[in-house]
């Protein structure tokens, strides 16, 4: 009967492989729920995905570089326009800035 304790020792591994195997499906069901409650959440919030932020803010960038490139032209013209007619070109009545962060 030599067979006996290693045999005990053999079902108790596949016991413990079999429950170890179990517990791995049982949390991918777990993080499977958690992620779709998660995301139905975040839905409902409506909050913008990384990929559409990051669109908005490169779109906000190029048009605040835009406008200041606009207002140079404008103040330029402005001068031109004065130096034509032969008065003191206008104090620019905007604030000058450049493009913020």
């Amino acid at each position: 009967m030599s067979n006996g304790p290693n045999r005990i020792l053999d079902e108790f591994a596949k016991l413990m492989t079999d429950a170890a195997g179990a517990a791995q499906g049982v949390r991918r069901e777990v993080e499977t729920a958690f992620r779709s409650q998660a995301e139905k959440w975040f839905n409902s919030m409506e909050i913008p995905q990384r990929e559409e932020f990051e669109a908005v803010k490169e779109l906000a960038a190029r048009a605040r570089a835009e406008n200041a490139s606009l207002l140079k032209r404008i103040d330029a013209l402005e001068a031109r326009v004065a130096a034509l007619e032969g008065t003191e070109a206008p104090a620019p009545s905007r604030k000058k800035t450049a493009a913020k962060k």
